[in-house]
Parts: structure tokens; C-alpha cells; sequence
């Protein structure tokens, strides 16, 4: 609950530049298994794609003709999903043939966890355009 002096501020949309809608349509809602919330193609060469990863409160969102800002296609990088468990994502995004760097433990993790990989095990890939993602394993957060 927000107080007179605090409000909460949450990231709802990314926008991804792409070269191709239907490419990247595909790698995102088939291959890396995000839910598509809409595709509108508002005529005159302007479309756009909103794509939600499962569970998450953010959505990215592609687009041509002036509905998104325009960005050079693959530049966006260090974009970044939490999961709780980083063998299983890998298992589900090779089943998908989805190219990754495989699991990398990036150094041993500094807490207590029940899960030694938690905090410090992280998958690499990067969309057909080279917009770069990383995801890493969380199973529990101190808030």
C-alpha cells in the first residue's frame, strides 16, 4: 500500500527493435514460449506486437511504421528474466531450439541458499536481431 509520500513505480513495457514482425514473432511466443497478448496491424504499414514472458508483469512490445520509437534492430542488450529453477529453463529453451550459452555459474553465491546456483547461475541468448537477454536463477528474495 502506497503512503502519502511513496508510490509505486512499475516497469510494465520494453520495446524491442526488430527487422522482421514475423520473425521475431515467432522466436518470441514459440521458441522462448512468451504469451502473445496482441498483434493489431493498424493498416498503412503500422503494426504492433505485445509478447508477455509467463508470470511476468512486464511485456515487450515490436512494432513498424512509427508505432514504436525507432532504434537500429538488435540493440537493445542486458535485458534480464528471473527463474527459479535455471536447469529446467535450459532444458525447455534447448527443447525449443532456442541458442544459449548453456548454464554459466558466474562465481559462488554469497548467501545462505538452499540452491548454491541461486544468484549466480545465468543462460545468455539473443533474439534473431541480437537484442541481448540473461536469465538467472532466483528461487527466493529477501524484500
Amino acid at each position: 500500500m502506497e503512503s502519502q509520500n511513496e508510490m509505486d513505480w512499475t516497469l510494465e513495457v520494453v520495446v524491442l527493435p526488430v527487422s522482421d514482425l514475423d520473425r521475431s514473432l515467432a522466436f518470441y511466443r514459440d521458441q522462448f514460449g512468451f504469451h502473445l497478448d496482441h498483434d493489431y496491424d493498424l493498416g498503412e504499414g503500422r503494426r504492433v506486437i505485445q509478447l508477455t514472458p509467463p508470470g511476468s508483469g512486464c511485456s515487450i512490445v515490436l512494432g513498424t511504421g512509427g508505432v514504436v520509437p525507432e532504434m537500429p534492430p538488435g540493440s537493445v542488450k542486458g535485458l534480464q528474466l528471473v527463474v527459479s529453477d535455471i536447469e529446467r529453463a535450459h532444458r525447455i529453451l534447448t527443447e525449443r531450439q532456442v541458442e544459449t550459452s548453456g548454464v554459466q555459474v558466474l562465481g559462488e553465491n554469497p548467501e545462505e541458499a538452499a540452491d548454491p546456483l541461486d544468484n549466480v547461475a545465468m543462460i545468455f541468448l539473443s533474439d534473431p536481431d541480437g537484442n541481448g537477454w540473461a536469465i538467472q536463477q532466483m528461487s527466493s528474495r529477501g524484500r
